[in-house]
């Protein structure tokens, strides 16, 4: 038996991909301990690994989980700095486990620690992967790698990282210490998946029951449409009221998550409609026709694995990568957020859900899933690093 240390950063998206990869190991025999907020502590134990609790700088500030791509990129490298010094406080006395399995894009503390603790790493990263075939910040964000700020920034932390034994501030960032990267989504929705090496296992998604959401039954038998924004950019109420315009008096059940929103500010909630501030996602797909989603990628890979249509409705750029991969794969359609009028919102949902071609391809993806081999894969990739494989 071997004692792993899972480390994410405080944001679901990074979190929920880990927890089927946890559940694994422990259910193998493995000791995990898991570092997480308060928020999290919940999913984390149901999963049977130990709770490390632990305070982030993000908790109850009106801070997003970081954007590390384009214009937002500089801002988000000094929230990340500060998060880590933070994260390595409250850490480094832990004890030493035998490999750390971490966030890659955002968890810069769970590299530090694992050099510091001279442990190998496996990296889970929740979205697409970038290499010199196809990359994000070429594609959907751009940066002057010249500007002024950006430049401080980059010796701002390598100064730092020096101190941590790291010379590369770019290797660092891209994770080129991990033994192997776990990418939760099959090679098949990557865009230029045959060009990644053997040191990028894709998993595909490794889900949870998540008994604490409670369960979800349909209330009657008129077809199901899930709304969701997701839990970070999720405060559009404009979008919620086009929404309830669209869904009135139509033959179908809604239910709408909605996160912060007062959904008193909508106005008439009509009867086909049930609104949430949050609801037990997983339930509510296994019944689902069709799922307007902001596409991020964990609700991607959830809409998916059901075989459910998704209505992309994206906000940044990663989901507006995620909306037109699913596209071009006829998985679903996309929307531009900023022309969502309520009958467009409905013809697309209609559209999606009675599509044959689109349901012969989200079978195809289902299989891409399935072969993929979520979290037993994902604990196999694990245990090859620990030497039991």
């Amino acid at each position: 038996m071997a004692t792993v240390a899972f480390f994410a950063p405080h944001g679901s998206g990074h979190v929920n991909p880990t927890l089927g990869l946890a559940a694994e190991l422990v259910r193998r025999g493995h000791r995990v301990t898991y570092a997480t907020t308060a928020m999290f502590a919940e999913p984390v134990a149901e999963t049977g690994a130990e709770v490390v609790p632990i305070t982030s700088t993000w908790d109850g500030l009106d801070i997003k989980p970081p954007q590390m791509h384009g214009k937002e990129l500089i801002g988000a490298m000094g929230l990340l700095l500060k998060e880590t010094k933070a994260m390595l406080s409250q850490l480094d006395r832990g004890e030493r486990p035998d490999l750390v399995v971490h966030d890659g894009p955002l968890c810069w503390w769970g590299r530090i620690l694992a050099g510091r603790w001279r442990v190998p790493s496996v990296e889970v990263w929740p979205n697409l992967v970038s290499n010199a075939h196809w990359s994000m910040s070429t594609e959907y964000a751009t940066l002057n790698p010249w500007s002024p700020r950006f430049l401080l920034m980059v010796v701002r932390l390598g100064r730092w990282l020096r101190t941590e034994g790291f010379r590369d501030v770019q290797a660092f960032t891209r994770g080129d210490t991990a033994a192997v990267r776990l990418v939760t989504l099959p090679r098949a929705f990557q865009y230029a998946g045959e060009t990644f090496t053997d040191r990028y296992a894709f998993v595909g998604p490794g889900l949870t029951e998540r008994s604490y959401q409670g369960a979800w039954e349909p209330p009657g038998e008129l077809p199901v449409a899930l709304v969701s924004l997701g839990t970070a950019y999720n405060d559009r109420p404009g979008f919620y009221r086009t929404v309830l315009r669209a869904v009135a008096d139509r033959r179908w059940h809604v239910v709408l998550a909605m996160g912060e929103v007062d959904p008193g500010t909508l106005g008439p909630i009509p009867p086909n409609v049930e609104v949430h501030r949050q609801v037990p996602q997983l339930a509510v797909l296994r019944h689902a026709r069709a799922f307007v989603t902001h596409a991020g990628m964990g609700s991607t890979m959830e809409g998916l694995s059901f075989g459910v249509p998704l209505v992309a409705v994206p906000q940044m750029a990663e989901q507006r990568a995620n909306a037109d991969r699913i596209a071009e794969l006829g998985l679903g359609t996309v929307l531009a957020p900023d022309e969502v009028t309520a009958a467009g919102l409905w013809q697309a949902v209609e559209a999606v859900a009675g599509d044959e071609r689109v349901r012969e391809r989200l079978t195809w993806m289902r299989n891409e899933i399935a072969a993929a081999g979520g979290a037993p894969t994902a604990a196999d990739e694990v245990e090859k690093v620990l030497g039991h494989r």
